[in-house]
């Protein structure tokens, strides 16, 4: 039996979270570089602005709207959701952290209480110790909870937030399942839903009674185990424990468009000294390395050029200085000058534990392990201080080049510089 707990509106909820004058205020988070709009308060969605559009094209329509633009704080919104994941520890010991602003729990031996009451009691708490508004799904399958968390955002059904498939009546739930795009079904997207529309599967309910083994033949095993769970049989396990990652990518559109070379290594190897430090926590190295550079493919002004390079490293490593080496050879060979570069971007692959890695006939084990130590030092420095306080030179100090946030909220919760002052009268 899941729970699947999601945040409402989770980025512009975090933001509106420690500003009262928010509070009945449209607020819409930008992407990177201020671009585009990746995440809008209720009140937005109200006006009908769509997720995704260039925040330029909106100005004028937020200036009339008194809409609020904020900067993704990736470091507000990672801390708030470590807390929400704190939160809902105290009802289930077994939880997946599915993403930023959504969990599946195992409230299986839970039925006593009512799991709509319990999940009601979710609700409550987060909101009352955090002031983040959720939304619950239950079901016996994780797709299941994934369609009654949505019910539970739109209000379907009278959900008001909690959806129970488990008491709901067998065609209670047909209504409400015929009701629903199978778009919206957990692992069908965009792709697949014009393929099934067109065998004559548009709703849930729809390809919830489709023929298992059809859909086997002509799309995969995933979309019958989709079916089969649809049916309420459990085909997803939780995932208590995250797979480590295969691949590592580090990219960002850079600020202002960059010409020289110098500005370019400085990006990869901060890039690369960010994919080393995640390699680092998972206990992993890396065989392989990508580095690869473009123009703006939208700007018909301006010359085009793209190139990605992968070569084999002569020994697996998780040591920032070493892949900044290579990934500054690599970049030497795909530079062109007489371009202007919007963005880079590096990829760690040949991903293989640590403990399980065979050093090469000519390695030092000493030297190994001194580097290794050197690396853990630098980590833990950056994580009691903050990241960056020790990074390499290659880094640069004055990045031009780096991604512009002028709308950039305070660390709340991550900086004491960003506490909120209270003024006693």
């Amino acid at each position: 039996m899941f729970a699947l707990v999601d945040c409402n509106n989770f980025y512009a909820s975090c933001e509106k979270l420690f500003d009262p004058r928010l509070a009945g205020v449209p607020v819409v988070v930008l992407s990177n570089n201020d671009g585009c709009v990746v995440a809008r308060s209720a009140e937005v969605k109200a006006l009908g602005i769509p997720m995704g559009v260039p925040w330029f094209r909106i100005r004028e329509q937020a200036r009339r709207h008194g809409i609020v633009a904020f900067s993704s704080n990736y470091a507000l919104y990672a801390d708030m959701s470590n807390r929400v994941v704190e939160v809902l520890a105290q009802f289930s010991p077994d939880i997946e952290v599915y993403s930023i602003d959504e969990s599946f729990l195992d409230v299986a031996g839970f039925e006593g209480t009512g799991l709509a009451e319990y999940g009601r009691q979710i609700r409550e708490r987060v909101q009352r110790w955090l002031g983040l508004t959720v939304c619950v799904g239950i079901a016996p399958t994780k797709t299941l909870a994934k369609l009654a968390n949505h019910c539970a955002k739109k209000n379907l059904a009278g959900a008001a937030g909690v959806c129970d498939f488990t008491i709901m009546p067998p065609a209670d739930l047909d209504a409400l399942l015929t009701r629903i795009d199978v778009g919206e079904v957990w692992g069908v997207g965009r792709k697949l839903t014009p393929r099934l529309q067109a065998m004559g599967i548009g709703t849930v309910r729809d390809l919830r009674d489709a023929d298992a083994e059809t859909l086997r033949a002509r799309f995969s095993v995933v979309l019958e185990r989709t079916l089969r769970e649809l049916r309420g049989t459990s085909c997803l396990a939780l995932e208590e424990v995250v797979p480590d990652k295969q691949q590592i990518i580090c990219s960002r559109s850079f600020g202002e468009r960059v010409h020289d070379l110098e500005a370019l290594q400085e990006a990869v190897a901060s890039y690369l000294s960010r994919a080393a430090e995640k390699l680092r926590q998972q206990g992993s190295l890396a065989g392989a390395l990508t580095v690869y550079i473009r123009t703006s493919p939208f700007n018909p002004s301006e010359p085009r050029y793209q190139k990605a390079v992968t070569v084999p490293l002569p020994e697996a490593t998780a040591d920032s200085r070493l892949l900044a080496r290579w990934g500054r050879r690599i970049l030497k060979q795909i530079y062109r000058p007489g371009f202007a570069y919007q963005k880079a971007g590096v990829m760690l692959s040949d991903i293989r534990p640590r403990l399980r890695n065979q050093l090469s006939l000519f390695s030092s084990s000493r030297a190994t392990r001194e580097n290794a130590r050197l690396m853990q030092t630098l980590d833990r420095i950056n994580a009691r201080w903050g990241r960056g306080t020790l990074r390499l030179a290659a880094e640069g100090l004055d990045k031009e080049w780096q991604m512009k946030r002028g709308h950039l909220s305070p660390g709340y919760t991550t900086e004491w510089a960003g506490l909120p002052t209270v003024k006693a009268r």
